[in-house]
């Protein structure tokens, strides 16, 4: 039967309503995956080494240095930058650097609520040792941390920088 608009329905007598159709389903948004605790993203991705040429380049030849620099950063100094760098070749003998490094790249995303990605860190520095070494050194450098002057000096400039400015008389006056 065709209804009063043209379109085929059922017929109504006159003085009773058409049933109104089923609304539509409610909309579904895509799959999106969430980070528990609202976690944030890298400020580079894992493999721009060459955003930092010279890190890049370090990092490449003796990636105890980087080592050692992001240990003592994201330990908040209580591990010496010489002492972790040493260690961290110390493993290199035994080709293990990887198990003592993921550790500090946990330390730092979980103080930064980074997101683990793009797998889990002990695959990150077991598989690409280099470019995640880079990556945190970057991710801290993007931070305001000067990676070359250690904890103290970057403590210290984060104190002095905290410094309330001295008030100011209100209006004009002579």
């Amino acid at each position: 039967m065709y209804g009063a608009d043209g379109h085929v329905g059922y017929a109504t007598a006159p003085g009773f309503q058409n049933p109104s159709p089923a609304p539509p389903p409610p909309y579904a948004a895509p799959y999106v995956v969430q980070y528990p605790g609202g976690t944030t993203r890298w400020s580079t991705g894992l493999c721009h080494c060459c955003d930092d040429p010279a890190n890049c380049l370090i990092t490449s030849c003796c990636p105890c240095i980087t080592f050692g620099q992001v240990a003592e950063i994201v330990s908040k100094g209580s591990s010496n930058c010489a002492v972790s760098g040493a260690l961290y070749t110390l493993l290199c003998f035994i080709g293990l650097p990887c198990l003592y490094s993921c550790v500090y790249r946990s330390r730092l995303r979980a103080q930064y609520d980074l997101e683990e990605s793009p797998c889990v860190d002990c695959l990150v520095h077991c598989f690409c040792e280099g470019c995640s070494l880079c990556q945190e050194y970057r991710e801290l450098k993007s931070r305001g941390f000067d990676m070359g002057i250690g904890w103290e000096a970057n403590a210290d400039r984060q104190r002095r920088g905290i410094v309330v400015p001295p008030g100011v008389a209100q209006g004009m006056t002579r």
